[in-house]
């Protein structure tokens, strides 16, 4: 794509991944890209899977031991992704934004507080502890790695999934800390609505001049 391009943000509806396969294509996107490589963000759903991040050891237990358990690159402790969760990879370069890591988890919060509201769902975050929690339950969790100035990975809402293999870890290793989704608040705007309204609040907040959604035929992660 052409230099001009690099002030666009770029989007894929990507539908249910196997979590494996979408992780090397991040890792290979990232790796091959140039001051030209437009920025994208890569929305999907993930089949059952729990990840874990650099640092973190822990397993889940109980029934949780027979889900597919995958050892990360990002940071953060261990969470589960399932159908009905909203993924947003962000595949961002933050030197051509001109963004610091803290700035950047700082835009995501607000983001997602922001689009909570488009919804009357009042979100908050807690200094310390990324991610967003509506009454002290957890309802979004992020983490992020860069390589050579530019992220991957990024974040997870709970739209309308089974919450209960959150019960069989400490979600973001917080002992007992409790989840919840939209659907239980209320909410039934599905996945698609949410994908666009979270597009145009990071094209605003992260400053692009416009934003364009690559074709479906060619949202697939395997030609990275």
């Amino acid at each position: 794509m052409a230099i001009a391009s690099v002030d666009r943000l770029f989007i894929r509806e990507l539908g249910l991944q196997d979590y494996r396969s979408t992780f090397e294509s991040m890792r290979s996107f990232t790796a091959s890209r140039n001051e030209s490589t437009p920025d994208e963000i890569w929305f999907l759903q993930h089949q059952p899977v729990y990840t874990r991040g650099v640092s973190c050891r822990d397993r889940p237990w109980g029934d949780g031991s027979n889900v597919l358990l995958v050892d990360s690159d990002r940071g953060g402790q261990i969470t589960y992704h399932g159908p009905g969760q909203l993924i947003g990879y962000l595949m961002l370069d933050l030197r051509r934004r001109r963004l610091g890591i803290r700035q950047l988890v700082s835009h995501i919060e607000s983001v997602i507080v922001e689009v909570l509201s488009e919804y009357a769902v009042a979100g908050s975050t807690h200094p310390g502890a990324p991610g967003v929690y509506i009454n002290g339950a957890k309802i979004a969790a992020l983490g992020l790695r860069i390589r050579n100035g530019c992220t991957y990975h990024g974040i997870s809402l709970n739209v309308d999934m089974d919450l209960a293999p959150f019960d069989f870890i400490d979600p973001c290793g917080y002992e007992s800390l409790p989840v919840t989704q939209l659907r239980d608040l209320g909410v039934s705007s599905g996945i698609s609505d949410l994908e666009t309204a979270l597009a145009k609040r990071f094209q605003k907040t992260l400053g692009y001049s416009s934003l364009s959604r690559i074709p479906c035929e060619r949202s697939s992660v395997s030609q990275y």
